[in-house]
């Protein structure tokens, strides 16, 4: 079974059907979807940004961490659930979008990171001690700050080019090579 019939065989499922005839659904998942985007990059952009020693220098790091980690979570937990009903919703358009493939495997990559970044910035600041607050990341850390916050904004990016995949990715979508195929 390819891909696209499984995606098709899912999309006519009763669950798929009703969240498809039911005109507030995607309407209302996509909104909350950008929503918590919003939450989880300023999340990441303030973390990162506290780790390069540009905002919140003030502060220790641990507590911008505290600050900032339980809306990144939660952001992505409530992502993960709007993103899936979504894809469920239109699983065709999504499975067949090339910039939807990619997305996904960088949001594993993104999340994987978060993840290590998280665990390494606050082993650098346990280990800075009470001097975190005054001296700079070493910078490996402050690359891998960057690094993250340039990989959520490509995962952004691919996110809103689902909508657009043949005319972003032209040849090489799934979508266009499976109508080239079937010719």
């Amino acid at each position: 079974m390819s891909l696209e019939s499984a995606a098709r065989a899912l999309q006519s499922t009763a669950f798929s059907q009703t969240l498809q005839a039911t005109p507030w659904v995607v309407p209302t998942l996509q909104t909350i979807h950008i929503v918590m985007i919003g939450v989880v990059f300023v999340s990441i952009l303030m973390i990162a940004l506290r780790v390069l020693g540009w905002v919140r220098t003030e502060q220790p790091f641990p507590h911008v961490w505290r600050r900032f980690a339980p809306f990144l979570w939660t952001g992505l937990a409530v992502m993960a659930l709007t993103g899936l009903l979504l894809t469920l919703a239109e699983p065709v358009r999504e499975v067949m979008a090339l910039s939807f493939r990619i997305k996904m495997a960088l949001l594993l990559v993104g999340i994987v990171s978060a993840m290590a970044f998280g665990r390494s910035v606050r082993a650098a600041a346990r280990a800075e001690g009470a001097a975190a607050a005054e001296r700079p990341f070493p910078l490996a850390v402050r690359v891998a700050s960057v690094i993250t916050v340039l990989l959520w904004l490509f995962i952004i990016f691919l996110g809103r080019a689902i909508a657009y995949d043949n005319s972003v990715w032209g040849s090489w979508s799934p979508a266009v090579l499976q109508r080239g195929a079937s010719t």
